[in-house]
């Protein structure tokens, strides 16, 4: 693991501000608006910029998380002109509830054709889901299969709100080999960029002091955010609550900076947090689209606690292994 000291800054920056990105390197603010300055003026402690590792990579990238992957079969009767997909099962899921679990689904379509879909059972509560299903495309002539592309999209079901995506798998069905028998993969799954896409990134960074028994979360920048308004821009705020088991404890929120998707806020938020509740404490981070009109539009989340997702669960660890050091992490907004 590479590690980025930085500290010595001398001016101050300004908060609530938008970043510019034509006016600097790639991955840089623009002179003026280093997102640690303000940390460095008014926090104690060095900031400890942390990345994954890699020799290419510069600290300025979110960790490239894990997401699992699924193992299914597919063929093909020539006999009945049917296309057979078994799901299996998944290994390894990310946890996309605050609970430190996921109740895993899979979505199955044969693009192009999104009308038509079929889809699992939910498995709650379940990392390592074993489903065993099977499904069946009939009438489908042998030439058109072959022009078709295998989609399994596997999603969080929720019942209070939209599911979440966890990953998915596209298989072009000309590129088996054999189809007339059935064939069984592992396959990787990939970010999901079914609607949504990238929603962008967020630096932020935390701070455990065990003496005042607080973590202080300091929201930094953010780059590359999802437009939300019809003029192609945002209105951005950050949104954190504190969170124990099931419970919300404590709700605190940026300022909204105007029409920018790269936003600098420096703004810095204590939450009392006793040693005994830590393993039980997740901190919910929402970028928000503020909106006059109408409701305001959900931008991307991050769920920071020690049973999260891969990247978030390091950043807790890292903040726990470095008392009263503000250690700083960008991390991929999710829906």
């Amino acid at each position: 693991m590479e590690r980025f000291f930085r500290s010595g800054l001398k001016e101050k920056t300004p908060r609530g501000v938008c970043n510019k990105p034509g006016n600097s390197p790639k991955g840089h603010p623009p002179d003026g608006h280093s997102s640690v300055t303000d940390l460095a003026n008014s926090l104690t402690g060095d900031m400890v910029m942390l990345s994954p590792g890699s020799e290419d990579d510069d600290g300025e990238g979110p960790i490239s998380e894990k997401l699992g992957r699924i193992q299914f079969s597919v063929g093909y009767s020539f006999q009945d002109s049917t296309l057979t997909v078994k799901i299996l099962k998944g290994q390894e899921l990310p946890a996309k509830d605050f609970s430190g679990t996921s109740d895993p689904f899979v979505k199955l379509y044969l693009l192009p054709d999104k009308k038509h879909k079929l889809e699992t059972k939910v498995k709650r509560k379940n990392l390592n889901p074993h489903w065993n299903e099977t499904f069946l495309f009939e009438g489908f002539p042998y030439e058109k299969v072959r022009e078709r592309t295998l989609y399994l999209q596997v999603l969080d079901f929720d019942r209070f709100s939209r599911n979440d995506p966890i990953g998915e798998v596209s298989i072009p069905l000309n590129k088996l080999s054999d189809l007339g028998h059935m064939q069984t993969f592992w396959k990787e799954l990939k970010p999901c960029m079914d609607g949504a896409g990238r929603r962008g990134d967020l630096l932020v960074s935390l701070c455990y002091n065990p003496t005042a028994n607080t973590i202080t979360v300091n929201i930094i920048k953010a780059r590359n955010l999802k437009a939300m308004d019809i003029g192609g821009t945002s209105d951005p705020y950050v949104k954190l609550w504190l969170m124990h088991k099931d419970k919300r404890i404590e709700k605190k929120k940026t300022v909204t900076i105007k029409c920018c998707l790269n936003p600098v806020f420096n703004e810095s938020f204590p939450f009392e947090v006793p040693a005994h509740v830590l393993r039980e404490t997740t901190i919910i981070i929402t970028v928000m689209d503020k909106d006059r009109l109408s409701r305001n539009d959900v931008i991307g989340k991050i769920y920071l606690s020690w049973k999260s997702g891969p990247a978030e669960v390091k950043h807790w660890k890292d903040m726990m292994g470095r008392p009263r050091t503000n250690v700083a992490q960008w991390h991929a907004l999710k829906a």
